[in-house]
């Protein structure tokens, strides 16, 4: 497998102005688990040459990968500072190293470097590829907005909630699957199975999300956990808490909902209420059921060693500390 980090480190950002490009750097610079470029790598080994990439496919398929990687990461830019996240990935974010605006900017000019990437794809796999990446970046633009329309209601089922992770965190995994086959040759059928194996690996992973930021540790997790019950965010915890709960504790629960300003006992009193109703429970058997479909898809593609490395990586996410 070709070295995504050794790839992105060569992406040059020491341009001028240094006001635009540094934050890019810093933010490519941070880490991440890379599973973007990894997937569209993987699906390509996948299709082709017996789960051995070649060098003209490594050539063919990077552009897309970087792409993918370069616009999950300009979300984050604009996302923490919709959500005015101070930490990501145990480093201060753009907007608070810099301030709002050079997140902003510097998050556009990210999509903008997307874009030059995937005019990078093969004359005759531009197209659908373009085609493909505009559809997930719609869909992940449109989870947000979802995810931002729940704040203000009061009610929002399960059903909805997943929906709006599909859209915002589960398709761009998805089309990295999908795209890298494509650029590599794979069926219609077969880009389906690696598009539904993307996109039940996404859920899964969102789940396992909303799991750690209540019980993950904030050493490994890289933020401050019990974030979203502070905002009153709507999680599969939460969601699930609201619908299963009995009276006395749906009281309690809405009862620390409204409450402000009391954030460590606010995080300690729903995180009980969680514990007493098996929500964290609840949440891992829905993950494990999205990682079953994902891996299913695997048995309709050729089995070789990337395969392999993708039941693996199903396997990994779940069990994941941050």
């Amino acid at each position: 497998m070709l070295d995504i980090n050794k790839a992105i480190e060569s992406l040059n950002w020491d341009k001028e102005p240094k006001g635009l490009y540094e934050p890019i750097a810093y933010t490519l610079a941070s880490g991440g688990k890379r599973i973007r470029p990894t997937l569209a790598l993987t699906a390509a080994e996948c299709i082709m040459n017996g789960g051995l990439l070649s060098g003209d496919a490594i050539e063919n398929t990077l552009p897309a990968a970087l792409a993918l990687e370069v616009f999950h990461n300009f979300t984050l830019l604009h996302d923490d500072v919709m959500d005015r996240a101070e930490v990501r990935r145990g480093r201060e974010t753009v907007h608070v190293k810099w301030n709002d605006n050079t997140a902003i900017l510097s998050g556009d000019q990210m999509l903008i470097e997307a874009y030059k990437l995937i005019a990078r794809v093969p004359n005759d796999k531009v197209q659908r590829t373009l085609e493909m990446f505009n559809e997930m970046a719609t869909g992940i633009c449109e989870g947000q907005q979802l995810d931002m329309d729940f704040e203000h209601r009061s009610q929002v089922s399960i059903d909805e909630y997943m929906h709006m992770i599909e859209l915002k965190t589960s398709v761009l995994l998805a089309y990295a699957m999908k795209i890298g086959g494509y650029i590599a040759g794979a069926t219609p059928a077969q880009q389906e199975a690696l598009y539904r194996y993307g996109l039940h690996i996404g859920l899964a992973f969102q789940i396992q999300d909303d799991i750690l930021d209540v019980y993950g540790d904030p050493a490994t997790f890289g933020k401050a956990t019990g974030g979203d019950i502070c905002c009153n965010k709507k999680t599969f915890l939460l969601l699930t808490a609201l619908e299963t709960a009995d009276p006395e504790s749906k009281a309690e629960l809405l009862q620390w909902l409204m409450a402000t300003g009391q954030d460590e006992q606010k995080i300690a009193a729903v995180t009980a209420i969680y514990d007493r109703l098996g929500v964290r429970e609840a949440g891992e058997a829905v993950m494990e059921g999205h990682t079953a479909e994902a891996l299913a898809q695997l048995d309709k593609l050729p089995q070789n060693d990337a395969t392999e490395r993708l039941r693996e990586l199903a396997e990994r996410l779940v069990t994941r500390k941050s």
